[in-house]
């Protein structure tokens, strides 16, 4: 339980145990939170590459990572900057760690390459509640740092089947039938594909469009997560330009929901609009959203 956000101290705890050193490429807010956890946990945290340069629109290139570090970690897909690692860094015999709360099955992905993943189930999974871990078995250690909780320890879980405590049980039922539906409909593999014809189809259109541009460079763009500005958000920070973007991000998100598409409000550290667009969203649900956007952009040009 916890989500990804108690996952930012139990992999410290767990896995920061030999050098007390991590490398931490660092893409935006979850990533920055992940680093801040393990540096209250004493972990000496090296970021090693960052993507804050250009507000984290794209995924930095990291070929190798060497060093005598206990983990590398980094956040596969980043919700609120909308980009995804299109390759995994190799670390060597560096266990590599991966937040994949965003992404989980929304792709085929090939757990031999990482230490440890895991994931919130709330974006592909099942509700909120229960959280996925995928650990390799020699990670699973029965002295995590001095001080950690008996519930924050992997093992505690690994020798108790996962029920050391009394877990969610309705959020595990509901995620069985999640992973039947899943598995029914082509598995990863399948998920991929209607993913990424979902995501296409969004891309193209913003890619042609004189009134919307989406944030994020072309090699780090999330399936799941499409953050997009109009035409008036220009970077200019006088106060007629902020007030014409805010009127007309404003008047976007209202006219959507009245259109019967909600929750389009972008995070306000990139602005604008964003279409998160998990496994359970269709593609006929995108094309309504397109259709909408070119109406929109019709009237307000």
């Amino acid at each position: 339980q916890g989500g990804g956000s108690t996952q930012f101290a139990m992999v410290a705890e767990n896995l920061g145990i030999h050098t007390g050193k991590a490398a931490y490429i660092n893409t935006g807010v979850w990533a920055k939170k992940a680093a801040a956890e393990a540096k209250k946990l004493g972990i000496k945290v090296d970021v090693i590459a960052s993507s804050e340069d250009r507000n984290f629109s794209y995924i930095p290139k990291v070929q190798k990572v060497e060093g005598d570090y206990d983990y590398v970690y980094i956040c596969f897909n980043n919700t609120i900057m909308g980009t995804h690692y299109e390759y995994i860094p190799d670390t060597g015999n560096i266990p590599l760690v991966a937040d994949i709360s965003s992404c989980v099955l929304s792709e085929p992905i090939d757990v031999s390459k990482f230490g440890l993943l895991f994931a919130g189930a709330q974006k592909n999974l099942a509700p909120a509640g229960v959280t996925l871990v995928i650990i390799r078995e020699d990670l699973i250690t029965e002295t995590p740092l001095a001080g950690t909780p008996t519930m924050l320890s992997y093992k505690t879980h690994a020798d108790n089947g996962s029920m050391y405590n009394t877990p969610p049980c309705y959020t595990i039922y509901v995620l069985d039938k999640v992973l039947h539906w899943i598995e029914k409909n082509g598995g990863a593999e399948g998920m991929y594909r209607r993913n990424k014809e979902k995501a296409d189809y969004l891309y193209d259109f913003l890619d042609s469009s004189d009134f919307y541009h989406a944030t994020t460079e072309k090699g780090s763009r999330s399936l799941m997560n499409v953050p997009f500005l109009t035409k008036y958000s220009t970077g200019a920070s006088d106060e007629a330009s902020l007030a014409k973007e805010k009127e007309i991000n404003d008047k976007f998100v209202k006219e959507a929901a009245a259109a019967g598409l909600v929750n389009l409000k972008g995070h306000r550290l990139v602005g604008g609009m964003r279409a998160s667009i998990y496994n359970a969203m269709t593609l006929d649900g995108v094309k309504a959203l397109v259709e909408f956007m070119k109406k929109f952009a019709a009237e307000n040009a």
